[in-house]
Formats: C-alpha cells, sequence, structure tokens
C-alpha cells in the first residue's frame, strides 16, 4: 500500500472514507458492509455511516464475522446513524472491517477476513483501524485492502478533580 495523505482527528477519518466510497460510483441501494466488535467498534461503524448517509446506500453491521446476524444501520431522527434491531441480507459491493477484530483475544484470524472477502466477489475492501493495529496483527499480508485508513489516538489526555 502507497500513503496518499496524513490527516488529523475525526474529520481525518471521514473525509477520505467518503472519498473512496463516493469514487467507487455506488447506485442507490448498494450495500456496504461493516465487520467489527460489538459495542467498541460500533461507534466507529456509525461514524463512517454518518460520512455516506447522503450517497442513500443500504449500510449493515455484521458482528464479528457472523453474517448470520447482519443489522441494518439506519438514521434515526435526531439521533444520528444507529444499527437498528432488523435483519439484513448481505450483498456488499464494499467490505469494510474494523482493527477492533484483528486485537489480541477477538475470535477472528485474517484467514477468516480473507475468507469472506473471497465470498463476496467483486466487493472492494476497506479497513478501518487505530495504533496500526492491522499491521501489528499481522493482517496485511493476508488481508489486500484497497482503502486502510490507520488512526493514532495520542496524547489521551485525563484530567480529574
Amino acid at each position: 500500500m502507497v500513503t496518499r495523505e496524513v490527516t488529523k482527528s475525526i474529520p481525518g477519518i471521514l473525509r477520505p472514507y467518503k472519498e473512496f466510497v463516493q469514487g467507487l460510483g455506488l447506485k442507490d441501494g448498494d450495500q456496504i458492509a461493516y465487520y467489527g466488535c460489538v459495542g467498541t467498534c460500533t461507534p466507529f461503524i456509525e461514524f463512517n455511516a454518518v460520512a455516506v448517509r447522503g450517497l442513500h446506500v443500504e449500510q449493515v453491521f455484521v458482528p464479528l464475522l457472523d453474517e448470520t446476524k447482519a443489522k441494518k444501520i439506519q438514521n434515526v431522527e435526531d439521533v444520528g446513524m444507529q444499527v437498528s434491531g432488523g435483519p439484513a441480507t448481505l450483498r456488499p459491493k464494499l467490505l469494510v472491517f474494523m482493527g477492533g477484530l484483528a486485537m489480541p483475544m477477538m475470535p477472528v484470524t485474517k484467514e477468516q477476513v480473507r475468507d469472506i472477502i473471497r465470498k463476496h466477489v467483486g466487493a472492494k475492501v476497506a479497513g478501518i483501524c487505530f495504533m496500526s493495529m492491522f499491521e501489528k496483527a499481522g493482517w496485511l499480508d493476508t488481508v489486500d485492502f484497497d482503502l486502510m485508513i490507520d488512526a493514532t489516538l495520542d496524547p489521551v489526555v485525563v484530567t480529574r478533580k
């Protein structure tokens, strides 16, 4: 992979993601499937879903890699994009894998991710992680990302009274 730009903050994650998705030429009703850990990846998935909500694509959350548990992501008025309770049938044009999947102790291997990618022939592949998680977990030799966003949380300042 070639580094194309270095950005900052939440917009530094969302803008390149939105530009990438726009460049795919997705049509109304095409689908983006986000794969991630329940709870910890979900808010970041919803951030990214907000960035592309105006494209009118269907967005879906898949907990870990269990596609039988896929749920729709929908715009909730006065709240934002949220994972709903409704089930979703997968037919993705874009697969987005979150870095939480690559964390130690997660029941996900890079080979399983590779197999999911192979299952969805023709789908583009994006990865969004923090602190070089895909690199640290050794995924880059197995998972061929069309886009990878690697953000850094540094420093984290905590103030207490």
